[in-house]
């Protein structure tokens, strides 16, 4: 019987996350990455052309993996940005991944524009009929959603110390994402109005 290359290539793709996460793309090594797969690593050349194509099928991969099992709630953001918290506490080479592309391959690339455009769709229906504020433009709500739930992990670990408790310990974690929530059910209930930021208007004035 010859071998299973959709598990060959499941096997590339879950050493190559680990590789990638831990040293970037120029940092990456091919030999290692087939090693840790246990398979030829001409296969990886045949399965994904080159280094930099096969970092990008890493993260298409993670995104989708990610959207499915963390879906969008535009009525719940709340709810979503701690299921998002809990996913982000269960992989946290995502987040490596995701730096090392910001630093390494910044360019819009499309499978992500359709995947925060599908969200932002999202919201601005929950907009409109009702079940969400009214108070921000889509990208701006989004924007703030995501960073408030990704900014324990892009924290001081100096900033992390001084919590009161071991800020691996599973307390910890629970009482951070609850702050998340609790953050982001204050956004979209005490949001400023968008033509209030748009204009300037509610601002304390500036002395004359």
């Amino acid at each position: 019987m010859p071998p299973d290359s959709t598990a060959t290539k499941a096997r590339l793709l879950d050493a190559a996350l680990a590789e990638f996460a831990e040293h970037g793309i120029a940092g990456a090594r091919v030999d290692r990455i087939a090693e840790q797969a246990g398979a030829n690593k001409r296969l990886l050349y045949v399965y994904y052309g080159n280094k930099e194509q096969l970092f990008e099928t890493v993260v298409g991969r993670a995104l989708g993996e990610l959207a499915d099992a963390v879906p969008l709630t535009p009525d719940d953001l709340p709810g979503y940005a701690a299921a998002l918290f809990d996913y982000l506490i269960a992989h946290p080479q995502l987040m490596r991944l995701g730096t090392w592309k910001q630093l390494e391959r910044p360019e819009v690339v499309d499978a992500e524009v359709d995947a925060y455009r599908a969200k932002l769709e999202a919201i601005a229906h929950a907009q409109r009929t009702g079940h969400l504020i009214n108070a921000l433009d889509p990208v701006d709500l989004l924007i703030l959603v995501l960073a408030l739930t990704s900014a324990w992990f892009a924290a001081s670990p100096a900033l992390h110390s001084l919590a009161a408790q071991d800020p691996t310990s599973p307390e910890r974690l629970a009482a951070h994402r609850a702050a998340v929530a609790t953050a982001v059910r204050a956004l979209t209930t005490a949001a400023v109005p968008r033509a209030a930021a748009a204009t300037g208007a509610g601002r304390p004035r500036e002395p004359a």
